[in-house]
């Protein structure tokens, strides 16, 4: 029988997901849930751009939805903080539903969202469902690719992640949320709101660390803005000379005072030669460098749709990118 989904939520990447989905065989899409009303009332496949209607109809109810679709996976991607989530998650659980999520805090929550974690594992345990958060970072570049390659070490010093991303090939709210366009002073005041900002650099280190055995006395998330040289354009978004093009952002975990784990990530439109690379001081020392990178919107959308099969199978409770099965493509 044909995996059954529930997609909520149908931004950018929402509407992403839909569309890998709906390419797969061995998936049925029976249910859609969006609170913009421009979107409630039509079929899912307008609404996601796809080339073909699906006979589903985008509603607002979620509720309702699930009683009358009645789903073998929710898929939940609404937002980045955990807690303004939180009440969706409750309702799905509530009906002994599994879910996959790309809401950034979910990926690795166990420290700074302790509370809301137990709160969700215990919802998903009472179930007898598994919840997972994914995606390309945290959920992959910065985080299980790492640890993925600790496997061929017999002693692991430190690790450095570098990501490097043209932001002219991400989704608009990307670069919004990275500052594109933005004064210097105005980019200073919205990080300081915390609305302009990668969510999941303390959540990467954190998963890091545990996999590694690591106990760190602190971490530190430090933002810049990258100042354009001269005139870009992406879309709607014009960048002048001197304009906020994007953010540089660092992520570093110390132990004694020693930076045992550096995320260093760049998004900035314009960005020339975008590129992952991993560095694991120990032995043997390992270096890994994708040339061109890994493109984060597409990314996203796989790890998420690439990870159904094996939540159907993981241990009820809420599971992480360190606990699950590796997951990889599965198509025709």
């Amino acid at each position: 029988m044909p995996i059954k989904l529930l997609h909520v939520g149908l931004g950018p990447i929402g509407a992403g997901i839909v569309r890998l989905a709906a390419s797969r065989v061995g998936v049925s899409i029976v249910g859609a849930v969006d609170v913009d009303p421009a979107k409630a009332g039509r079929d899912i496949g307008e609404v996601c751009r796809l080339r073909r209607r699906l006979g589903v109809t985008v509603s607002a109810e979620l509720a309702q939805t699930i009683k009358s679709t009645r789903p073998d996976v929710a898929v939940l991607c609404t937002g980045s903080s955990l807690k303004q989530v939180l009440p969706l998650f409750e309702a799905v659980l509530k009906q002994k539903i599994p879910i996959v999520s790309t809401t950034e805090e979910l990926v690795y929550p166990v420290k700074a969202h302790a509370a809301i974690a137990k709160r969700i594992d215990a919802l998903a345990r009472r179930g007898r469902v598994a919840v997972l958060g994914t995606g390309v970072n945290p959920g992959f570049a910065m985080d299980a690719l790492p640890i993925a390659l600790s496997a061929a070490c017999a002693r692991v010093d430190s690790i450095e992640v570098d990501r490097v991303q043209d932001a002219r090939v991400r989704r608009l709210p990307f670069q919004r949320k990275i500052g594109a366009g933005l004064s210097i002073e105005e980019f200073a005041a919205f990080v300081k709101a915390g609305t302009v900002r990668h969510v999941g650099l303390a959540e990467s280190i954190t998963m890091i660390a545990d996999a590694m055995g690591w106990k760190l006395d602190r971490i530190v998330d430090e933002i810049h803005p990258k100042v354009a040289a001269e005139p870009i354009a992406s879309g709607p978004i014009t960048v002048e000379a001197g304009q906020v093009s994007g953010l540089v952002q660092d992520g570093i975990g110390y132990r004694k005072g020693r930076a045992l784990i550096t995320l260093h990530m760049e998004a900035y439109l314009g960005a020339p030669t975008p590129y992952e690379a991993v560095r694991i001081a120990g032995m043997p020392p390992i270096e890994m460098t994708i040339k061109g990178g890994i493109h984060g919107d597409v990314t996203t959308e796989a790890m998420v749709v690439n990870s159904i099969p094996l939540l159907l199978k993981a241990p009820p409770g809420l599971r992480t990118m360190r606990d699950m099965v590796l997951p990889s493509y599965w198509g025709k």
